[in-house]
């Protein structure tokens, strides 16, 4: 069965509801799942004009969520429960060298590991995020659902990637090769980071927050038609705007303002350059 008759069959079983045939559709969700965790299928996908989301991979796991039962989870110690049809994922860490530091980490089952990963403790991987290679995934992080990063990523402590199931045609937060995601940060609601770029600690980012580019002297924001897209190699960090109003002004009021302050350069790259051996 190819990729695109199994996303067929995986439509054709989403719109049944809830008359689908169970049986089958173990058998698709298990194909789907697969493919997923093999990095051969994405939630979404870059095209020749940018990022496409890809809704058939979406309904996929919604599929999973309405075949699931909740049953409990866990050894004697530790004890969970959940859909069975998401239990944690068993990794490939020798196939792909990934490492994952003992200390309560989690990654779903339909989420991609890549080549060379390293995931501190705790973090979670939600199903149909991809991690590419190389990319550090580091403590009290998230990743959530359908988010896609790229590789030799650096998610920093704290980092708050988040997911998106539905509307299933709504692209998730993608976080594209070699940025820096400082700590402590929140990318949502369909955010683009570009390759190399810099998110400061404790940078917000959502689909209505304004960014304010101090070098090409410009505001980027998110549009009906396009989410917010951070360009290749930008810092950004947090700052302040004034609040609208004379009552706000008279109180000195200030609303929090995304500031892009640089374009990366060969500084910029020595002070965001993970060491190479704690690979």
């Amino acid at each position: 069965m190819t990729d695109a008759d199994l996303l067929e069959r995986v439509d054709a079983l989403y719109a049944a509801g809830q008359g689908l045939d169970r049986e089958e559709g173990k058998e698709v969700f298990e194909a789907l799942l697969e493919g997923l965790e093999s990095g051969r299928l994405r939630a979404a996908h870059q095209t020749g004009s940018g990022w496409e989301a890809n809704a058939s991979v979406k309904r996929g796991i919604l599929l999973g969520f309405r075949l699931g039962q909740v049953v409990e989870m866990g050894g004697a110690d530790l004890q969970f429960s959940d859909k069975d049809t998401y239990p944690a994922q068993r990794l490939p860490v020798v196939e792909r060298t990934i490492r994952v530091v003992p200390g309560g980490s989690s990654v779903r089952r339909g989420a991609y590991i890549g080549e060379r990963v390293t995931i501190m403790p705790p973090a979670f991987v939600n199903v149909g995020a991809y991690v590419g290679e190389g990319t550090m995934v580091d403590s009290h992080a998230l990743v959530g659902s359908c988010a896609q990063i790229g590789a030799r990523v650096h998610l920093s402590a704290g980092a708050q990637i988040g997911g998106v199931l539905e509307p299933v045609g709504q692209s998730p937060v993608i976080v594209e090769d070699d940025a820096l995601v400082g700590g402590n940060t929140g990318l949502y609601e369909g955010v683009r980071v570009g390759a190399r770029a810099v998110i400061g600690a404790g940078v917000v980012l959502t689909a209505s927050t304004p960014v304010y580019d101090l070098v090409h002297e410009r505001e980027l924001r998110a549009t009906a038609d396009s989410p917010l897209i951070i360009p290749p190699g930008a810092v950004v960090v947090p700052g302040a705007r004034p609040a609208r109003g004379e009552w706000a002004a008279g109180r000195g009021l200030m609303l929090a303002a995304a500031l892009i302050v640089k374009y990366r350069d060969e500084k910029t790259d020595a002070r965001a350059a993970l060491e190479e051996a704690l690979r």
